[in-house]
């Protein structure tokens, strides 16, 4: 979007900037409900604000431009431009929250409990972000439908101009919404801490690990094999361990 001065303020930020304060409006509402301190519960999005750039920002590179980084070094300081690797951001932010918590003597489990919400609905905003940049776009489909989309050409965005392609953005960006109601929902009637963050980790990874098999970028990247993309392989591990931690809350609660 131009702007005076010929300043322009790029879409993708903006959504993505927007989901990081409403997950902060969220937590800050939640936390007196729960008997936290808003304040120091709004202290730690600051950090994990951060964190969750950072490491997003290193896992899109790592990933997927690394050739461009060696080439360009300062292009992983050009966020505005898309490119965040969620996986990354959630491996940031649960461990500045392990710091933090242990720090001021809080319980993580909670926090994260108090967190998953806001997580799924700052996320669910964030993927606008890149339906507008044009980037984590779906792979192209015969012909197009009602739910195709088709993008214009971008220069800076990596999706095919004028072909129908799965709308893998507002795919996640509404599965994250609807994470978010079902927590929501559902928050009161876990009693075990770190049970509602389980079950985010659980939905997400599920969501992510189909909708990344409709992606379309030419580049692919791997970790193990050439079955599955790195991202839905991290997915699994996601799932796996939200089995593992409910398990884990279930003789929490037992031994309780």
């Amino acid at each position: 979007i131009p702007i005076f001065g010929g300043l322009k303020i790029h879409t993708y930020g903006v959504l993505v900037a927007l989901g990081f304060l409403v997950g902060m409006w969220w937590v800050s509402h939640e936390a007196e409900q729960v008997g936290e301190d808003p304040r120091r519960a709004t202290d730690l999005v600051f950090y994990i604000i951060i964190a969750a750039i950072v490491g997003s920002r290193i896992a899109h590179v790592l990933l997927i431009e690394r050739d461009r980084f060696l080439a360009d070094p300062l292009m992983i300081v050009r966020i505005w431009e898309g490119g965040l690797v969620f996986h990354g951001g959630l491996v940031g932010a649960v461990a500045v929250s392990i710091w933090y918590t242990r720090r001021h003597g809080r319980s993580f489990w909670r926090y994260a409990d108090l967190f998953a919400p806001a997580i799924a609905l700052g996320h669910s905003l964030g993927r606008l972000g890149c339906l507008a940049a044009g980037c984590c776009h779906g792979a192209p489909v015969a012909a197009a439908h009602w739910w195709t989309l088709t993008f214009p050409p971008n220069p800076q965005g990596s999706a095919p101009p004028g072909l129908p392609l799965y709308p893998t953005q507002l795919i996640e960006s509404s599965g994250e919404f609807l994470i978010f109601l079902f927590l929501v929902l559902f928050r009161r009637r876990l009693r075990v801490p770190g049970q509602l963050f389980a079950c985010y980790l659980f939905l997400y990874g599920i969501l992510r690990f189909f909708n990344e098999g409709l992606r379309g970028e030419e580049t692919r990247y791997y970790l193990i094999g050439h079955q599955w993309t790195a991202a839905q392989e991290i997915s699994l591990l996601a799932v796996s361990a939200a089995a593992l931690l409910w398990v884990w809350c279930g003789r929490r609660r037992t031994h309780g």
